[in-house]
């Protein structure tokens, strides 16, 4: 598990590697990602939208925005934690994903970013 904390907002990522099938004659690499976000600051935010960078062993990129996660614009409460759970294909065993949350903060109306820290995707048996 990776975590890191910006402006009093910890951010902690565990990973799954879910299993490989095939898609348009390429093999695909399954993985799922539980983020938790941890407000531990004074202040109530909310999460308005996300920026993922998505890369693979093989130097493909992908890049993903969009607003809140899984539908959800999570207003997250002083000392309250909000979790959810997703995934993504990569067409190699290995790969990372880092982004940003973008958040605002409701007692200054002020907007600001939240890293999501650099975390590993691979696949436990290509490993040696």
């Amino acid at each position: 598990m990776v975590q890191q904390i910006t402006q009093g907002i910890m951010i902690s990522v565990a990973t799954t590697f879910e299993g490989t099938f095939y898609k348009n004659y390429k093999m695909q690499y399954a993985f799922g990602y539980t983020v938790t976000i941890e407000n531990r600051s004074k202040d109530t935010v909310q999460l308005l939208s996300r920026y993922w960078e998505i890369s693979d062993a093989l130097n493909n990129k992908e890049y993903v925005e969009g607003e809140g996660v899984i539908g959800k614009k999570p207003v997250i409460l002083p000392g309250q934690k909000h979790t959810y759970s997703s995934g993504c294909l990569l067409v190699s065993p290995f790969g990372a994903m880092k982004g940003y949350y973008n958040m605002v903060n409701f007692n200054t109306t002020k907007k600001f970013k939240v890293v999501i820290p650099s975390f590993r995707l691979s696949e436990p048996t290509a490993m040696n």
